[in-house]
């Protein structure tokens, strides 16, 4: 049987981080490989937003996160931005997918014009040219016709679009719940199964 592929996990300073951070947590929960990058401003939002302080860098982010994770040698990898020797940045040894979640409209515009100027435009941009799976989080309200734009034009060059809007038919309690909807709709678009949220049509548990 061939060996699965790690998952490119890519969080960004949109508000939203919660998703990022629950994402990667439930990946390494169902067995996959995890290679993670948090850009510059995805340190102290992640940070306001969750109470987690990374401290700043990939290694610290690294290490904190496995301690935090309990997960073992070599299921988590963080990168920096610049580490042009990650595994993501060349497509002989790409991940099997990548999700950027949250997505600033920032890294949406980058990513819609081909940029490579940090290892996370590099690594989806290596996604897109190889026909894997890039889904995009896209967290921001209201949207201009400039991002709508860029959105349509990554969505024809393969790219999942799917925007933090999660549902309430599964009568969410908490916002734990809201995030779990969000990323269980991730999780099905890359084959990887979860019981994070109930389904539309399923009977209620309670």
């Amino acid at each position: 049987m061939r060996e699965q592929r790690p998952i490119a996990v890519a969080i960004t300073g949109a508000s939203g981080s919660a998703y990022g951070l629950r994402l990667v947590e439930s990946l390494l929960e169902a067995g996959r490989s995890v290679y993670l990058m948090i850009s510059e401003a995805g340190y102290p939002v992640l940070e306001l937003e969750t109470g987690l302080a990374l401290g700043g860098t990939a290694e610290q982010a690294q290490h904190r996160l496995v301690e935090r994770l309990g997960v073992g040698p070599g299921r988590l990898r963080v990168f920096g931005p610049a580490e042009w020797g990650a595994p993501v940045a060349s497509g002989s040894n790409a991940p099997q997918a990548m999700v950027v979640c949250p997505c600033t409209v920032g890294t949406a515009s980058a990513l819609a014009c081909g940029a490579s100027n940090s290892l996370l435009e590099r690594a989806a941009d290596v996604i897109l040219k190889e026909r894997r799976k890039l889904i995009l989080v896209v967290r921001e309200t209201p949207l201009s016709t400039i991002h709508l734009e860029n959105m349509l034009r990554l969505s024809r060059a393969g790219a999942v679009i799917m925007p933090a809007s999660p549902g309430f038919y599964h009568r969410p309690e908490s916002l734990d719940d809201l995030v779990d909807f969000m990323v269980a709709r991730v999780l099905d678009h890359l084959g990887v199964e979860s019981e994070l949220s109930r389904r539309w049509g399923m009977p209620d548990p309670s």
